[in-house]
């Protein structure tokens, strides 16, 4: 063989650098050495696979390198040639069997059912605590429809993104992301305006998940001291219906009007001078948003993040602007699909396996909404009492809503520092080429997204409006624009645009700049 002429050894390299070799191309000899029979002793009859010649000359020449070598020298270590690849290695029988050992490409590839939960369970998050608030602003029939349509319209954009690598001719895509694809496309404009937006996605989340630690931890903590001092919060002071647990914490005077923003977050303590010592400490918008920083600022400066029944309301009504802005939020997973997908075991399901996982979120999200909007009492409360995020329309003695909280302040304190993972991964790599470029330059960026946070959870905790403007702002360039003007670059370049397709999607594009302007307007 051509190999077998090669030198035994090579001055090149030291018994150091096979300590650095990557566990799928080598071997440890000490532990790991094959046991190795003559060829003539190898069944050719059986169900197992037979050895090649090839791989029974270099498994022949491993067992010579390993007579050579000591246990402690690794001079006379086998040169990288006469490593068997992996799709030539086999496990022997002393009774004369060889079987092969599956490559790892074969052992990483998920079912399709594993990657379709995969995909739902990515997809669903903080967004679905805000759906029967969107139902109620866009109206319940209107609403219904419009889930149904953002969703089959994300889910196209979707498509788009996931099959946009493979357009590209003569370049390995293989680990490529969307934001590759549009830099590849728009240069140096595609790649900072992708990171850009994708930053508005990842930061809004870290937002809102910031409002919402706020708001679980208060109401634990006052349901905590409720207990321990017995104190019995009366129906009168709740506003509830009388039989329902549901209260209207911040009831409008107007209910066929939107004062949603202008009414919903007053000071939780008004005259000061008239609360007692808990209340004054304990405060949903003044205090307890800066507790969390506390907890929250030392994790985020980690260098790994391992460490870690009334259907009588068929209305349609003008703000349902803000469940589209939601939604687009909602249904956004365009910047991590094609990672998700190249896992799975058959490519040729993929489209399938992604139409599925949209249907799971798109059912799950109707099902939430659908179900606590026309199961709220109204009469006597109204429809407009339904809360931004759901759960403070139960009031904080109600023990099922404690443990809820409690759960989800759990789960998004050891979500959060992720976030601020990704961020960091994707902000510094792009400016300075390393992921963690000093603990100061970390410990900056973080007291920014700390700083937002409290910010917000301070003056403005409405996770609703939050998720409709971020989901609409990076929704415009990554789920409209790019995979929009992506689609028809490809199809020009293959000399398939045809003007029925450039007007539909140039009517996409224009519908994610309607969907962001309206934003503004609600």
């Amino acid at each position: 063989m051509e190999d077998d002429s090669r030198p035994l050894l090579s001055s090149e390299q030291t018994g150091e650098d096979y300590l650095q070799r990557d566990s799928t191309n080598s071997l440890d000899l000490r532990t790991k050495r094959p046991f190795h029979v003559e060829r003539k002793n190898i069944i050719n009859d059986g169900p197992q696979e037979t050895v090649s010649a090839e791989a029974a000359v270099l498994n022949s020449r491993l067992h010579y390198y390993s007579r050579l070598m000591g246990s402690s020298d690794r001079q006379l270590s086998p040169p990288d040639h006469v490593i068997p690849q992996p799709d030539e290695i086999y496990i022997y029988s002393p009774l004369g069997t060889a079987f092969k050992v599956p490559g790892s490409d074969h052992t990483s590839k998920n079912p399709s059912i594993i990657t379709i939960f995969a995909i739902w369970n990515t997809m669903m998050g903080t967004s679905i605590l805000s759906m029967p608030w969107g139902i109620k602003q866009a109206g319940f029939t209107l609403g219904i429809f419009i889930v149904i349509f953002i969703g089959l319209l994300m889910l196209y954009c979707c498509y788009i993104v996931l099959k946009s690598p493979k357009s590209i001719p003569c370049v390995d895509t293989s680990d490529w992301e969307f934001p590759d694809v549009c830099q590849y496309y728009f240069g140096k404009v595609g790649q900072w305006s992708s990171l850009m937006f994708s930053m508005v996605s990842l930061v809004g989340a870290m937002v809102v998940y910031w409002v919402l630690m706020s708001n679980f931890l208060f109401n634990t903590g006052q349901f905590i001291y409720n207990h321990v001092h017995n104190i019995n919060v009366s129906d009168s002071e709740l506003e509830t219906n009388g039989s329902e647990k549901v209260i209207c914490p911040y009831p409008n005077t107007n209910p066929g009007g939107n004062n949603t923003i202008s009414t919903l977050f007053l000071s939780d303590n008004g005259n000061m001078s008239d609360v007692n010592p808990f209340e004054r400490y304990w405060s949903k918008t003044n205090t307890v948003p800066f507790y969390l920083i506390i907890l929250l600022l030392p994790l985020l400066c980690f260098r790994s993040a391992s460490f870690f029944a009334r259907f009588t309301f068929l209305e349609f009504r003008l703000l349902f602007p803000q469940l589209t802005g939601v939604l687009t939020l909602a249904f956004f997973i365009h910047n991590c699909i094609i990672t998700l997908m190249k896992n799975n075991k058959d490519q040729k399901n993929n489209v399938r396996d992604l139409s599925v996982a949209y249907l799971l979120v798109g059912l799950t999200y109707l099902y939430v909404g659908v179900l606590i909007f026309a199961a709220f009492p109204s009469p006597p409360l109204f429809k407009d009492c339904i809360q931004p995020n759901f759960l403070d329309n139960f009031p904080s003695s109600d023990i099922m809503v404690f443990v809820a909280r409690t759960f989800l302040l759990f789960q998004m304190i050891t979500v959060y520092p992720l976030l601020g993972y990704l961020v960091r991964v994707q902000m510094m790599g792009q400016l300075f080429g390393n992921h963690y470029p000093s603990f100061l330059h970390v410990l900056i960026l973080n007291i920014l997204i700390v700083g937002a946070g409290v910010l917000v959870a301070t003056f403005y905790p409405n996770i609703g409006s939050i998720i409709r403007f971020s989901g609409a702002i990076c929704g415009l360039a990554l789920v409209f624009v790019f995979p929009a003007l992506v689609h028809m670059i490809t199809l020009r370049r293959q000399g398939m645009l045809r003007w029925k397709t450039a007007i539909s999607h140039s009517l996409l594009i224009l519908l994610g700049v309607a969907n962001l302007a309206a934003q503004f307007f609600m």
